[in-house]
């Protein structure tokens, strides 16, 4: 089975693709990729959606390593809605 693992920064990002067998897991895959979790990447996901260590695996899927978040996402709204001009009512 193919599956894709990546793993991002702010300015970067880097991606391996690994080849298990059928029935591999998310563990399985971070061992064959060689990468794992660690301080810096403490969640992982499928495609976006929350996944842990035994989530089954299917051919094509790509595994996400998740950093944590630097800013909540509320407060960042917050602050680019501050710095966008005003919009003239019409």
């Amino acid at each position: 089975m193919h599956i894709d693992v990546l793993r991002a920064w702010p300015h970067r990002h880097e991606s391996r693709a690994v080849e298990v067998g059928e029935g591999a897991t998310v563990a399985t895959v971070l061992a064959a990729s060689g990468w794992g979790m660690d301080a810096e990447f403490t969640a992982v996901a499928v495609f976006g959606v929350a996944a842990s260590s035994d989530t089954v695996l299917h051919e094509g899927d790509r595994v996400e390593l998740l950093r944590p978040l630097q800013l909540d996402p509320k407060q960042a709204r917050r602050l680019r809605a501050e710095l966008r001009p005003l919009k003239s009512a019409r």
